[in-house]
């Protein structure tokens, strides 16, 4: 794959307002997960039933800490918001699918909420949905005018 395909940008520079958003997020998100293990990094994983909570939630702060840093200067764009996307993904998954149910799904284990549902689950998944729906932009549109990306393609 040539180094264009992998670095294509739009022209816009108001771009850098969703890669501010998704990537201070995330930032914050992954650095709590190394900041408070027991209730943001593998002590999180372990209750919600991931198979080797200790690797995945070290790996997960890790990526998110590591996207954020490439999504903030708009370098490997494309690449960062494709982790961040797929994390949003599993986390909708794992852990606001089975509010919706209100029931357990698979191996991962319900959280105790006073209310179960479409509109619980709609409201748990606020943010979430936002970060996947800011991943899913800057994959598709690139960093933006203001980014390391569209330097490096000119």
């Amino acid at each position: 794959m040539n180094s264009q395909k992998f670095l294509h940008t739009d022209a816009q520079s108001t771009t850098i307002l969703i890669r501010i958003m998704v990537g201070a997020v995330f930032f914050v998100e992954g650095i709590q997960k190394f900041l408070y293990p027991e209730m943001r990094g593998p002590g999180r994983f372990a209750k919600i039933g991931f198979p080797e909570p200790e690797i995945l939630g070290n790996l997960v702060g890790f990526l998110e800490v590591a996207a954020d840093i490439l999504l903030l200067m708009g370098l490997l764009t494309c690449g960062a918001a494709l982790t961040t996307l797929l994390i949003m993904t599993v986390a909708i998954i794992t852990t606001k699918i089975p509010i919706g149910f209100g029931e357990s799904f698979g191996p991962f284990v319900l959280r105790d909420l006073k209310t179960y549902g479409f509109w619980s689950m709609a409201h748990e998944m606020r943010t979430d949905f936002a970060m996947w729906l800011g991943s899913l932009f800057l994959m598709i549109r690139g960093g933006g005018c203001w980014s390391v990306d569209r330097y490096l393609s000119k």
